[in-house]
């Protein structure tokens, strides 16, 4: 209770009068600040985003939902309304590139939203195609007897027929494995391959949706903020959701055989505690989780 009143103190009263106040002493406001004494990366931009959505400026305020198009015309509205010259070109590029990075985290949300509400459908010739990909990636030596056969079971499915296990995530699912298989098809094997441990074996294809919904929920929490602002400067693509996921996958593997689980019945306990692992690595503000690291 006493945390929550401070916070609201802070937020509606303090933060106002200590921002004026060091306005005043450095002749500088907030976000000049925030760019003179941050790094490029996740600490600016984070600092930055709270600073806008804190601002009682409505200018200030709708920056951070600003469209790439209009983007231009809304940091000269913000230098603007802060007072800031127009030619101060490390300002207008420094706002960009943080502008950039928080639109296209919601852009990102969105697209892999869409993509995860898309059920797969074994009509579509583009899904089928896709999940036969995925079987070549992973099984290359050893050919589909049917589309519907208890070979899938062999790369971690639960039953003949894979789209069944595709209801929680969707085609988000299914992109995802295709993704893992075909940039890192060496590994995917080779977890494949541990996933088949006679005592601490797994179901790969299933805790690699498992995994989907994993990295979705941290993308859908503002949890993957830290790593894609630190990732690229400038908008987050789906290839570099892709690419966590990837990460997930190959640093799961490597926390269940060091975990040794008694048995697969104990999976949703560990992977309870492998979230809970990246969610803490997710709180550096420096973090960056990508498998090339």
């Amino acid at each position: 209770m006493l945390v929550y009143f401070w916070g609201f103190l802070y937020s509606n009263y303090f933060r106002f009068w200590l921002k004026w106040i060091l306005r005043l002493l450095t002749r500088r406001c907030e976000l000049q600040r925030v760019f003179d004494g941050s790094k490029a990366g996740a600490r600016r931009t984070l600092s930055i985003e709270h600073s806008l959505e804190s601002s009682k400026n409505k200018v200030l305020r709708n920056a951070v939902h600003v469209e790439e198009a209009e983007m231009e015309k809304c940091i000269r509205d913000v230098m603007k309304e802060k007072k800031i010259e127009q030619k101060d070109t490390g300002f207008k590029t420094n706002l960009h590139i943080s502008l950039l990075q928080i639109s296209g985290y919601k852009k990102l949300y969105l697209n892999v939203e869409n993509l995860r509400k898309v059920p797969y459908d074994s009509d579509n010739e583009e899904h089928e195609e896709q999940l036969i990909e995925l079987w070549n990636l992973l099984m290359p030596h050893e050919n589909l007897k049917a589309r519907i056969t208890k070979q899938w079971c062999d790369i971690g499915f639960q039953g003949d027929d894979p789209k069944t296990d595709f209801r929680g995530m969707g085609l988000l699912g299914l992109v995802n494995l295709v993704y893992f298989s075909k940039h890192y098809t060496d590994e995917a094997r080779q977890i494949l391959s541990h996933s088949n441990h006679p005592k601490l074996g797994y179901s790969y294809a299933i805790v690699g949706i498992n995994l989907t919904e994993m990295a979705y929920s941290l993308l859908k929490n503002g949890a993957l903020k830290s790593h894609l602002y630190n990732v690229v400067s400038g908008l987050p693509q789906m290839e570099h959701f892709h690419q966590f996921y990837c990460y997930l996958v190959y640093e799961f593997d490597k926390f269940w055989f060091e975990e040794e689980p008694e048995s697969i019945m104990h999976f949703n306990q560990y992977r309870e505690k492998f979230h809970e692992k990246i969610k803490g690595l997710l709180m550096d503000c420096d973090v960056i989780l990508t498998l090339q690291n």
